[in-house]
């Protein structure tokens, strides 16, 4: 497979998909040796099924161990860290991570548990735990969905899971982007597969699913990044750690030179190339509507899983028809730490007249909050 190639294929048996992609795309080519050390990275952010557009989906990376063992290489292993407010053990367990790894005798390595590494990120030094640097052959299996800091998270953000969890909070404060954009200097990428079957396009969480049974395999993560902006429906160049990892010369975002393959997957045939000038399909609906509900958010270096929870705990709101009673913004994150202010959530606001303690609260308790700020304001007037 070519840098600036990418293999799209449509279809909804996911784990024999897989492996007629990987065959299309020559992985076993690309790997040097048979006992090579391949590592499989999924995105397994926390306890949410794959069907509600978060997690990747076990039957993807069923298909692609499947591949691997089928064409002699066993040395491999899964390797993630859940974000901050998780525990990996119980997302593997909870997305069934834990049979994957049972049925085909492969281990699971919790960054969670894994001592770090400073490294040389182009400049930009980040810790990175250790095992993960062990990996000689890196597989990396995101998911391809909105995120509502940086607006898409996919091959390049997906790297953030084997940091440790005081790596992802400095992350934060250092604006995320470019430590993102460098992340990948230290830790390359070797071959990725995106599990764009269903996933929510506004959040990284997932809640809103948008079925689109596509699998992309790449070899460049910026590329990928890039295209899969144009999936969401965003400009690239307006992502800062695309443009970043761009500027460092790790990848390319130039799509109109990208060489795009697009296939129909067909049940025990060959797959179907579909014509050369298709274009992906653009939902930018749920992007819009995600920036919508920032606007009602006071976010200065928030970790990833706080702010997502409070997005959706505003949405509820809104559904409710509550937002707009709203008489102030919502302070989230590190920024506000140590400071005074009127509504803020979790321990980070713990000094605002209104608040709610956790690191991180869930979304209901969020959202239970600031109902109940809001019907408290109403009353007094």
């Amino acid at each position: 497979m070519q840098k600036n190639e990418l293999i799209i294929m449509y279809g909804q048996e996911w784990t024999v998909m897989t492996k007629q992609l990987l065959q299309l795309a020559g992985l076993d080519k690309m790997i040097p040796r048979a006992d090579t050390l391949i590592g499989i990275k999924p995105n397994l952010l926390g306890q949410v099924l794959s069907s509600e557009g978060a997690t990747t989906h076990p039957e993807v990376v069923a298909g692609l161990i499947e591949y691997l063992q089928e064409n002699g290489f066993h040395n491999i292993v899964l390797l993630e860290g859940s974000w901050v407010g998780d525990l990996t053990e119980e997302s593997v367990r909870y997305c069934g991570y834990d049979r994957i790894c049972s049925r085909y005798g492969v281990p699971f390595w919790d960054m969670q548990k894994e001592p770090s590494a400073a490294v040389d990120c182009a400049g930009l030094t980040l810790n990175v735990c250790k095992r993960a640097l062990d990996i000689e052959f890196l597989i990396n299996v995101p998911v391809l969905k909105g995120h509502c800091q940086t607006g898409i998270t996919c091959a390049l953000k997906n790297m953030k899971g084997l940091i440790p969890n005081a790596e992802k909070r400095r992350f934060h404060r250092m604006g995320l982007h470019e430590p993102i954009g460098h992340l990948s200097a230290g830790l390359h990428q070797d071959f990725i597969l995106v599990d764009s079957i269903c996933g929510d396009l506004a959040f990284e969480d997932g809640g809103n699913p948008v079925q689109q049974d596509r699998l992309i395999a790449a070899a460049d993560p910026v590329l990928c990044d890039s295209y899969g902006c144009r999936v969401i429906g965003i400009d690239p160049e307006s992502v800062g750690y695309i443009r970043s990892a761009a500027q460092l010369g790790l990848g390319s975002m130039d799509l109109d030179r990208a060489m795009l393959r697009e296939y129909s997957f067909r049940p025990g045939q060959e797959p179907d190339r579909l014509p050369p000038d298709r274009k992906p399909e653009e939902a930018a609906g749920g992007y819009r509507h995600m920036m919508q509900l920032r606007e009602m958010a006071e976010e200065v270096d928030s970790c990833s899983a706080c702010y997502a929870y409070l997005i959706p705990a505003l949405d509820m709101l809104r559904r409710d028809g509550l937002l707009d009673r709203l008489d102030t913004k919502v302070c989230i994150g590190q920024g506000h730490r140590n400071k005074k202010g009127k509504l803020g959530v979790g321990n980070c606001t713990r000094l605002f007249e209104h608040t709610l303690a956790g690191c991180p609260p869930t979304e209901n308790q969020m959202y239970e909050f600031l109902k109940e700020y809001i019907k408290t304001e109403l009353f007094q007037e």
